[in-house]
């Protein structure tokens, strides 16, 4: 058994699923309740699914140091949606397939070939905030 240290970890992404239009609100919201609240790294809506999950999306990239208060807030104000959070270990199919926890149900993967098996560019990882927060965290 091979086990793996966590300063292999160079950042995270949350993936914020939606399925249709209800639900893309919800989560247009809570977008900017976490640009609002949390120095993150905002990605770009995917209106269509993007793989490996069938489902449209868009990703916040975060810093490992804001894992203990961005996570446990996501867990209570998620409103229902689906979200995947990984790690970024430089590798993609392992910290997407083995290392992620999910928030909400479990989306099936549809295309793992799509994900990297090997190392990637740690310069890939790092987090450059898009968003400054503009309220006191809630929690």
């Amino acid at each position: 058994m091979t086990f793996v240290p966590i300063d292999q970890i160079r950042s995270y992404h949350a993936h914020i699923y939606f399925k249709d239009s209800d639900e893309r609100e919800t989560a247009a919201v809570l977008r900017e309740r976490i640009g609002e609240q949390f120095l993150v790294q905002l990605g770009r809506w995917h209106e269509q699914p993007v793989g490996p999950h069938e489902r449209p999306m868009y990703q916040v990239a975060f810093a490992t140091a804001l894992f203990a208060s961005f996570v446990p807030w996501l867990m209570l104000n998620r409103c229902g949606l689906v979200i995947l959070i990984h790690p970024n270990t430089g590798h993609a199919r392992a910290d997407h397939l083995v290392h992620a926890l999910w928030l909400g149900n479990i989306l099936a993967i549809e295309r793992p070939e799509q994900l990297p098996e090997g190392p990637t560019d740690p310069a890939e990882d790092i987090v450059s905030p898009n968003t400054s927060p503009t309220l006191k965290p809630d929690c």
